[in-house]
């Protein structure tokens, strides 16, 4: 019975020094992902009960980077929720200067890319957060989408294309 309350108590410590480590990064791609503030929080607090369950999976070495099979779990996640009923008849836009993160003073350009970004479909704009965003290499998003690495280098290829044609124009598609 004294083993039950140590490996509890590391299982915790474990957790919560993932969640200082990643959890502004995981919240972040839940909100880009989700745009609501609210169902970011609930679905970044999900993610990491369901990585509190899976922790050993850390220890047996099934994980090569705890920030991409947390991004994996986040995405996943976010994915479940986007799914349900009730999100898809509910209208979530928002304002873009809360799409990505908060800053007061943004330049116009940047602001306008962040815009693209957001209105691309959700298959580049997963791979161009998780890329450009959480500064993720394309093996790890590749393992967190569950496909090939040639589909992520693809998708980032045609999510560039898409940007540039709409930076180039000047005109939203």
């Amino acid at each position: 019975m004294n083993n039950a309350l140590p490996v509890s108590k590391v299982s915790e410590d474990r957790i919560s020094c993932l969640m200082a480590a990643y959890g502004t990064s995981v919240l972040r791609m839940c909100y880009a992902y989700l745009k609501d503030t609210g169902l970011a929080e609930d679905a970044a607090q999900d993610a990491f009960i369901k990585a509190y369950r899976y922790l050993d999976r850390i220890d047996a070495c099934e994980v090569k980077s705890e920030k991409a099979w947390l991004m994996r779990i986040a995405v996943n996640t976010c994915k479940d929720y986007r799914r349900t009923a009730w999100f898809r008849h509910v209208d979530r836009t928002e304002e873009p200067e809360h799409l990505l993160y908060h800053q007061q003073a943004q330049e116009k350009e940047e602001q306008q890319l962040i815009d693209d970004v957001m209105a691309l479909p959700p298959r580049y704009k997963t791979v161009i957060l998780l890329h450009y965003y959480q500064d993720l290499r394309v093996t790890e998003i590749a393992g967190i989408l569950g496909i090939a690495c040639s589909t992520v280098y693809n998708r980032l290829e045609k999510a560039q294309q898409k940007l540039r044609v709409k930076l180039e124009r000047g005109v939203p598609e």
